[in-house]
């Protein structure tokens, strides 16, 4: 149906332009162009012919791309006993093929199952259906070998491995709740929507490598929350927003905003959301995660007697945001005087209570009205206020009174890591072009101002995402269900740098 819209386009644009040269005496009103084939019709062409002729015109077509603001749909909540973590859709391959993959910024790669994976879950209780990737079954994948320059440049990083067997790049990752992968690396096409400016969205495509796993293990194999893989936002070469932005086909910047209540959803957009609420704080240099200087807790405005060298990037310690876990985990030096904290200030309003070894609260009232504001405080004098929606969990009824859990675990490791818990009900902007983090409370089912950039940092002007179908000249409609239709659908068709 699109390719009938497209040629209705081309054909109205066609006539207006033969219009035009008549109008200016040139040629006569009735005419035919003749049309003549780069390839014979009975002659045999071979496909690397083909694909060499197509990969020269995308490269003459990407000159003139200037990048644009790409969205991604965003479906799951951050409740623990519903969903538990938010996935987003991506396309992949030639014809292209729908994977749901978890939205992480504690990891780099992006990666789904590969058809040869015969032990990995078949079926998901998150009611959506599993795909397998089959690098065979695309006309436009390249395995990525071990001479590759790609896994040549990343195995100084630790994240490739190469197999002197099938001369495939691969890799091996393990994750902080002991699930892990094993795989290999391909270079594909991913398809997205580019927003290219106030009235223009564009169906895009660009080449990138990512992982296809042939191998899960821990919580990864569990058919509960199964999902197709994982979509690592982190700030490595590998990192999807990495590859794009280096190529000026997205800015640097990527942002989501992910709705706690209802069934959640939220926007994730490869671009900056615009509010005059966001605060910023410096990202620690020179790390592997979205490490943030955290400086104190204060809990109904006092702060929590902490040494502040508990939060501080040494080691294995540090503060990092990571919207990959669902709860939220805190040192253990600073667990105790926040419980502490917060339990002083609800009582005796509250009945403290322990449930699965975690402290908790039944209470017969709105936990709005009884439990106290908490503030994390951060350098550069930003704070993130928390309502106790984002530090409880609720966890049922006992003897018909709520009962409230603390939502934060303690980390024995010494990490504190702020999870879906903390960040949904926010704007989140992770600015890696200047190394820094922002945030501002929002309702994630409203609309947001998004910038749209060349992708070297200049701005361009301003669009606004929504979701919730309001209307205006510079207004694109990004639900977060993805129901609104595209304006106008334009095909690009990008080469690949990585082929030789």
């Amino acid at each position: 149906m699109s390719g009938m819209k497209f040629l209705t386009v081309f054909l109205v644009v066609a006539a207006a332009a033969a219009a035009v040269v008549v109008g200016a005496g040139k040629f006569p009103a009735a005419g035919v162009l003749s049309l003549e084939r780069i390839f014979p019709v009975n002659g045999k062409v071979e496909m690397e012919e083909i694909r060499g002729r197509d990969k020269a015109r995308h490269a003459r077509m990407l000159q003139s791309f200037a990048g644009g603001i790409v969205d991604f749909p965003v479906i799951g909540s951050s409740d623990p006993y519903l969903v538990g973590l938010y996935f987003t859709k991506v396309r992949l391959g030639t014809p292209p093929r729908e994977y749901n993959v978890q939205i992480d910024t504690g990891s780099d790669i992006l990666w789904v199952t590969c058809s040869a994976c015969d032990d990995c879950p078949r079926t998901s209780g998150l009611g959506v259906e599993l795909n397998f990737y089959n690098a065979a079954s695309s006309s436009t994948a390249t395995p990525i070998s071990c001479e590759d320059q790609v896994c040549t440049s990343i195995v100084q990083t630790a994240s490739a491995e190469c197999s002197t067997e099938t001369n495939q790049c691969g890799y091996t990752f393990q994750y902080g709740d002991g699930s892990g992968t094993t795989g290999h690396y391909v270079a594909d096409l991913l398809y997205f929507d580019t927003v290219l400016g106030t009235s223009l969205i564009a169906n895009s495509s660009a080449p990138i490598v990512f992982g296809c796993s042939t191998s899960e293990s821990g919580d990864l194999m569990k058919t509960d929350r199964a999902i197709d893989g994982i979509f690592g936002f982190g700030q490595q070469g590998l990192s999807v927003i990495s590859q794009l932005s280096s190529r000026g086909i997205t800015p640097k910047v990527f942002s989501h905003c992910l709705k706690g209540e209802g069934n959640g959803g939220g926007i994730l957009v490869l671009g900056e959301i615009l509010d005059p609420r966001i605060v910023y704080s410096p990202l620690v240099p020179s790390q592997a995660h979205y490490n943030v200087y955290l400086q104190s807790i204060a809990v109904n405005g006092q702060l929590v007697p902490v040494d502040p060298s508990v939060f501080a990037t040494t080691g294995n310690r540090g503060t990092i945001v990571d919207s990959g876990t669902t709860l939220s985990y805190i040192a253990p030096e600073a667990y105790d005087p926040f419980v502490n904290a917060i339990a002083a200030a609800v009582s005796p309003s509250a009945r403290p209570t322990i449930s699965r070894e975690k402290p908790c609260f039944l209470v017969s009232s709105s936990i709005a009205e009884i439990f106290p504001p908490v503030s994390l405080n951060f350098d550069g004098g930003a704070s993130m206020a928390l309502r106790p929606a984002d530090y409880l969990v609720h966890m049922g009824f006992v003897e018909g009174a709520a009962m409230w859990c603390i939502g934060f675990e303690k980390q024995p490791q010494g990490v504190t890591i702020l999870g879906d818990l903390v960040l949904k009900d926010k704007i989140i902007v992770y600015d890696l072009a200047r190394q820094r983090i922002g945030w501002a409370d929002h309702d994630c089912s409203s609309s947001v101002n998004v910038s749209i950039t060349s992708g070297k940092g200049e701005f361009i002007n301003a669009g606004q995402l929504s979701v919730n179908g309001a209307s205006g000249s510079a207004l694109f409609n990004l639900q977060h269900k993805r129901t609104s239709a595209l304006l106008l659908l334009l095909v690009l068709m990008i080469g690949s740098p990585f082929s030789t």
